[in-house]
C-alpha cells in the first residue's frame, strides 16, 4: 500500500533523506530513529506534504506526486505539526475535516461522537485548541486522522505527550484498523510500544535506512539492535551530580 523509492531530499547543503526505500503493506510497520535522522521529512515525502528532488512514493498505486487529491482522499495523517487551527474547538476541527472529506452530515457527527468518546475527548470537545495540552491537540489530530476512515494512517509521534490510558486506546485502535486492512505507518521514539505494536520496523540514521525488516520473535531486543544500528548512549558518568 506504501513504495517509496530512493527518496532524496536535501535543504541547502543538508540531506536530509538520502535514497529511501520501503515497502509497507495493510498491517503495522513502524519507522524509528534519533531526532534529526530524517523520519518527519520521509513521511512528508510520502504524504506529499514535501516534493523529493528524486525518487517517488506510492500509495494504494497511486503516484503521490501525480495524483495528490486522490492519495488525500485514501489517507489518514498525523503531521509533525499536528496541523490544527488554535481558533476552533476540537468539535469544529472534526466537524471541519467531515466537509473536507464529503461525508454526510449526520454520518460524519455520528462517527466523530464515537472518536470523541473513544479517545476521551468528549468532555472537551467546546475547547478551543489553544486551551488544549499537548496530549490533548495530539488525540485531536488522531481523531481527525481515523475520520474518514483511511485505507492508510500515516502518523508522525503519535504516542508522544499521550496519558498511559490514551496510549493503550490508541495501541487497540491501531490493531484494530491493521486487523481490517488498513495500512499504518508510524514513527516513534518509544521502543516498549514499537516492540508491541508493529509487524515491521525501519531504522534510519542520518537520511539512509539502516534496518527494514519484519519482527522476528526469536530476534534479539529491539533496544540492542537499535544501539547496535543507530546510535549509542553516551556515558552517563557525571563526577559532580549527587549529594554533598
Amino acid at each position: 500500500m506504501i513504495e517509496a523509492r530512493d527518496l532524496v531530499k536535501r535543504f541547502g547543503d543538508a540531506t536530509a533523506v538520502a535514497g529511501a526505500s520501503l515497502d509497507a503493506e495493510p498491517g503495522i510497520c513502524a519507522l524509528l530513529g534519533p531526532n534529526g535522522a530524517g523520519k518527519s521529512t520521509l513521511l512528508k515525502l510520502i504524504t506529499g506534504l514535501l516534493a523529493p528532488d528524486s525518487g517517488s512514493a506510492r500509495i494504494c498505486g497511486l503516484d503521490v506526486a501525480s495524483h495528490p487529491m486522490e492519495v488525500r482522499r485514501s489517507i489518514g495523517v498525523i503531521p509533525e505539526d499536528l496541523g490544527l487551527f488554535d481558533s476552533l474547538t476540537i468539535e469544529e476541527h472534526l466537524d471541519l475535516c467531515g466537509s473536507v472529506y464529503g461525508l454526510e452530515r449526520k454520518e460524519a457527527r455520528a462517527r466523530a461522537a464515537d472518536l470523541l468518546r473513544v479517545l476521551r475527548l468528549d468532555h472537551a470537545r467546546d475547547i478551543f485548541l489553544d486551551q488544549c495540552s499537548h496530549g490533548m491537540r495530539k488525540k485531536t489530530a488522531l481523531a481527525m486522522a481515523l475520520l474518514q476512515n483511511p485505507r492508510v494512517l500515516l502518523l508522525d509521534e503519535p504516542f508522544e505527550g499521550i496519558d498511559p490510558v490514551s496510549s493503550k486506546t490508541i495501541e487497540e485502535l491501531l490493531r484494530s484498523a491493521a486487523s481490517r486492512g488498513v495500512t499504518v505507518f508510524f514513527t516513534s521514539h518509544i521502543l516498549p510500544i514499537v516492540e508491541r505494536l508493529a509487524a515491521k520496523i525501519l531504522m534510519i540514521r542520518g537520511g539512509k535506512m539502516v534496518w527494514n525488516s519484519a519482527v522476528d520473535p526469536h530476534a534479539r531486543p529491539l533496544e540492542e539492535i537499535y544501539f547496535d544500528l543507530v546510535e549509542q548512549a553516551p556515558p552517563a558518568n557525571l563526577s559532580w551530580l549527587g549529594a554533598k
